[in-house]
This record gives structure tokens, sequence and C-alpha cells, in this order.
């Protein structure tokens, strides 16, 4: 959706309600954009709190030559404070940050009807409760609109445009102009749980857990090969224990009894054990990984040596991987190709290789070669510093030695998981994809907006139908295909979108 409305002029009045880090955030972002900005909260040791944030992080990027003294000094002349909500009677948008409690918020929103002039935009930063519901009890639900910010609101460049049953269209586009004024990426969302970013997410942490519980790989691994083949900035374990697991497991657990205990956003027992005990994550010294003074953190397992490779075959087309067989050339290797329409794989020594699709390795093997080992995706496997490969129960250690050194030859660290089905980024990537995929069959919000949301809510490397589009829809669609199958699980079914640009032959950014 192309948005041509002109945002709120600068000299229209903000308020922010609500001083804590995310509130005080928001209102540096509107001060810096040029509006005078109320900052209200009922507490005026917040207000001074929140003010002195903003002061701090500003004064950092003096210190560094990011920005100058009097651009400082004119930002926070912007930002006046407040505990009367009398004061933001004259605002022309006030965003409410304020706890995560439906009947509190509300309460507030009453108030601010009764006290802000009938055009003003009323606005919640909420996470986690619908617009809808928020907006029940109002004279004007109309007017009330999501604008959720991620932390920390002056950094991270997006922001969502929720939506409620009632919002009025000219107000969510008026909202989104003037978020894209302020320098964010703004999408626009229908108010449904987790919205996009809470929603689609749920897949990055669920498919590593379920990896972790099933004995496949340790954490230490999972959070290498996501990062060193999926470019993703951090690993699903390292971000769960950033974020704490209070926090992540609360969000997963609201979005599954939210989307009435739909098996693709199950729980983990293992993150609920750690909440129970209360190993937190960073907040707490402990989570998946411990950050007390002095512990190690553990070492990914890679797998080096194996038979120096004599000569390669590579047979047939090897789509997304064909920057694998590019690498094998650069690093001078003996290249011989094959042309095929119907196979897809590449010969090592006695190794028969194949990119992942959904099924175990020794389900592949049990047609016909005993030697097959499967690799995983790669967001670019010319510069990828790790990748994941699994062994077919019937494989002989010759040939798992000839892959092995394969990988060796390629300066790539090679994690051997055991044998399970779409091994670990290209699972990961096929059920984000998956989800964005539903979000956009359920008209939550468009395929551009779900990957711009990704990208610039949770820096993901990559838009996952943007990514579905690069790893080809129907080797996503098979993969999916394969792993409801391999599982006899509902966790996996493509979803219907995803399914028709499948059978169509169309992308999803076409």
């Amino acid at each position: 959706m192309t948005n041509t409305v002109s945002p709120l002029d600068k000299s229209a009045q903000v308020a922010v309600i609500g001083a804590g880090t995310m509130g005080a955030g928001i209102a540096q972002v509107a001060a810096a954009y040029g509006h005078p900005v109320i900052l209200f909260d009922m507490n005026p040791e917040a207000i001074e709190r929140g003010i002195n944030q903003i002061k701090s992080g500003l004064e950092r990027q003096v210190s560094r030559g990011k920005m100058t003294q009097e651009a400082l000094d004119a930002l926070l002349a912007n930002i006046t404070p407040a505990s009367e909500i009398a004061a933001l009677a004259d605002a022309s948008l006030v965003i409410e940050a304020i706890i995560e409690d439906l009947k509190i918020k509300r309460g507030l929103l009453a108030d601010l009807e009764a006290t802000c002039a009938a055009d003003a935009i009323l606005a919640t930063n909420t996470s986690s409760i619908s617009v809808t519901a928020l907006g029940a009890e109002m004279q004007h639900p109309e007017r009330l609109v999501g604008m959720h910010f991620f932390n920390p609101a002056p950094v991270m460049k997006l922001v969502e445009i929720v939506s409620g049953l009632a919002t009025s269209q000219e107000i969510a586009d008026l909202t989104h102009a003037t978020a894209t004024a302020w320098g964010k990426q703004a999408v626009y969302t229908k108010s449904t749980p987790g919205f996009i970013v809470n929603r689609v997410a749920r897949p990055f942490y669920a498919e590593s857990l379920r990896i972790f519980e099933e004995g496949a790989a340790d954490i230490a691994t999972l959070d290498q090969l996501l990062k060193g083949a999926g470019n993703f900035r951090m690993g699903p374990f390292e971000l769960m224990d950033l974020i704490g697991h209070d926090v992540n497991y609360a969000v997963t657990c609201s979005v599954f009894d939210a989307y009435y205990q739909d098996p693709r956003f199950l729980p983990s027992l293992t993150q609920k054990a750690l909440v129970e005990c209360g190993r937190l994550g960073r907040k707490s010294g402990h989570g998946f990984y411990n950050y007390a003074e002095g512990a190690e953190k553990p070492a990914a397992a890679v797998t080096t040596g194996g038979n120096t490779p004599e000569q390669i075959l590579v047979v047939g087309d090897q789509g997304v991987a064909n920057a694998l067989v590019e690498r094998m050339e650069a690093k001078g290797l003996n290249v011989e190709k094959q042309a095929s329409e119907t196979e897809s794989y590449i010969k090592v020594g006695s190794a028969r290789l194949c990119l992942t699709d959904g099924r175990f390795a020794t389900e592949v093997a049990a047609q016909g070669n005993a030697n097959t080992a499967l690799f995983d995706l790669a967001l670019d496997y010319a510069t990828a510093s790790a990748l994941a490969v699994a062994f077919a129960d019937q494989c002989s250690e010759e040939a798992r030695q000839d892959v092995i050194g394969l990988f060796a030859a390629l300066e790539i660290a090679l994690s051997v998981v055991d044998d399970i089905p779409g091994l670990v980024v290209m699972r990961t990537v096929a059920m984000l994809a998956n989800e964005a995929a539903d979000a956009v069959n359920q008209g939550v919000c468009t395929a551009a907006d779900a990957d711009v949301a990704m990208r610039g809510g949770v820096n993901y490397p990559q838009g996952p139908l943007a990514w579905a589009d690069q790893v080809g829809v129907a080797h996503i669609f098979t993969c999916l295909s394969n792993l409801q199958q391999s599982y006899g699980e509902d966790r996996y079914r493509p979803s219907a979108l995803l399914r028709r640009k499948f059978f169509s032959g169309a992308t999803f950014h076409g």
C-alpha cells in the first residue's frame, strides 16, 4: 500500500504518556523531528529519569561527533514535562506507553477522550493487547491506532501501524505518514495476536528449541549455524537470553493461547523450565548460557579433517546452492558438471550430497544411495562461515570423510548434526516464510510489509518471503510438506497462500 498522505506538521504537539525507557525513547524521536513534545508521567521523578536518559544518550552521540551540542540542546528544549493530564489538551497526537494492562489502558483512553480535542489521534504502543479491545469502550474508537515501536525506539527503525476493527483508514494513514517522516520504516498491520513481528518471529526460537530438545545439536552449535550460515546477527539462544526468558516465553504463550493453541506456536518445555528455576538469561546471570564472571561460553561442535576431494561431480541445477559450486571452483577444486533435468546432487568421493528438502537423510538414502548426506541452507554460500550436514544412518565412514574433507577444503566450519528433517537454517527459514505467508493470506499485512517488518523490527538478514523467493517457493513448499509428513504434525502445514504460489509457479515479490 502506497501512502501519499502528508504527515503531521512539525508545529503539531505530540504527547507521550509513560516516561520509562520506551516512552522516553518515543519522546526523543518526536522531538528530534521538531515537534513540541510533552512527556507525561504521574510520577515527576520518572519524568526526570526519562529526560536524563535521553540526555545521557545524546551526550554520547555528541562525544562521538555524531551530533552537535546545539542539536542536543534544541532537541531537549522541545520536551516539556507534565504530570497533570490537563496539560495534554492541545496535543494532536498522544502516544501511550504504559503498563500492558487492558483495564488500566482503557481507563487512560477514557481520560484522554475527555481531555483532548476531538480530532486528536490517540495511539497505543501496546505490543500484546488487541487495539480493537482497547477501543471497545471508547466513544470514538475510530481515532485509536496502534503505534508499536521497538526498543530502543531512537535506534530501531520499525513502527507497526496497527488498525483495530474501528480504526479509521484516514487515521492509520496519517499515523503511518508521521512515523515515516520521523525516519521510521512504518508498516500497516491488522490488530491480530502478535501483529507482524511477534507472530512471524516465533519459529526463529521454536525450531531451534525443538532441534535442541531432540538432541540433534547443542545450543552453541545451533547459534553458530544460524549466524554463520543464516547471517542472523544473534543465534536464537543468545537472543532469548538477551530478551529474557520470562518475556520471550510469555509472548509465545500469549500468541499460542490467542490462536486457540495452534501447534505452530507451541511453547517449549525447556524454556518453561528455565523460567521456573529463575534462569532468565543475562538479567539473572544465567539462561542457556552462564554469564557469571569467569564463566566460559561453550564452543560450537565443528568437525574437521576428512578426505581431500580429488574430483567433484555436480549433477543437474543446484538452485540456491549453485553458489556453493562456484565456491568450489573458486577454491581450485576439480569440478565436473553433468546436465540433468531430473536429478540434482553433488558427488564427492563415494558420497552423494544434496540440499535438504525436509526429509531425513536416512529416508532419502533408502531410495537407492546408502551414502547420502544432506547439507543445510545458507543465505550466501559464497561467504558462509558455517554449515550443517546430516548423514544417513546407512552412510559409510568413508563417505562421511569424503563430505567432511570437501567442507574443510572450502574453509567452512562444518557441524555434523543428527539426522533431522530440514536441518537447521532451512527448517527455520521455511517456517518463518510460512508464518509470514499465512499473515499475508489472512490480510494482516502485505508481503512487502511482512519483509520490511522482520528486517526492521528484529534485524533479519533477509525478509522471510523474499528469502522464500530466493530459495524457490517450490523448495520451501516441498520442505514444509516433507516436514509435516516426517513428524505427522499440523505444526508444519504449508500456508494456503504458499500452496497457491507453488501450484501457480508464482513468487511473493514477482
